[in-house]
């Protein structure tokens, strides 16, 4: 679920698979604590004394820094210019990601709103989420499947979805090409 969002500011969420020398990040949002997700060694990758990193609490007590933020879903906050909602992130029936464990994140810099879900199913709080970008997992095993995807997708609006949290751990194999498929009837676009 990495993703790199750069413009005036260099953005990661949830820092797991890098490029052999990564960028250093201004900020780094983690969803929640699970290995794949929260990653010291990789957040030391991409950190610099000026990083700043958002994170459930269980999430900060395993990093480095002096720029370190606690979140909870329901926070609304701004930093610098950029605007952060902490949003729900949680499983509806599987006991991978209970509810209040972690987080997704509503990013708006540079007139531009993304929307991070961190390791979700299609919840309810999704109708309330705007973004001109969704990452959205579609692996279904510990998350959301395609077709869930592709309803969260038409509930939130976004110009653009990216697919992310699939084809990469055991049980999250899914082919973005049929979240394309699903969407092809609206004006929203899918990259993967």
């Amino acid at each position: 679920a990495t993703v790199m969002v750069k413009g005036s500011k260099r953005v990661y969420f949830d820092p797991f698979i890098l490029p052999k020398d990564p960028e250093k990040a201004d900020i780094i949002f983690i969803s929640h604590s699970h290995y794949d997700h929260c990653s010291p060694e990789h957040v030391a990758m991409i950190s610099d004394a000026n990083t700043h990193i958002f994170a459930p609490p269980d999430c900060l007590s395993k990093l480095q820094g002096k720029n370190l933020h606690p979140v909870s879903a329901g926070g609304s906050f701004s930093h610098e210019d950029i605007l952060i909602q902490a949003v729900p992130a949680y499983n509806l029936e599987k006991s991978f990601h209970p509810k209040g464990a972690g987080v997704g994140f509503v990013v708006s810099f540079d007139n531009v709103s993304f929307y991070h879900a961190g390791d979700t199913d299609l919840i309810p709080e999704m109708s309330t989420i705007k973004a001109d970008v969704a990452f959205l997992p579609i692996g279904g095993t510990y998350t959301m499947d395609v077709s869930e995807a592709a309803k969260a997708a038409l509930a939130i609006g976004p110009k653009l979805v990216i697919p992310i949290h699939y084809n990469h751990i055991e049980g999250t194999s899914a082919d973005p090409s049929e979240l394309e498929a699903l969407l092809s009837e609206s004006s929203i676009k899918v990259k993967y």
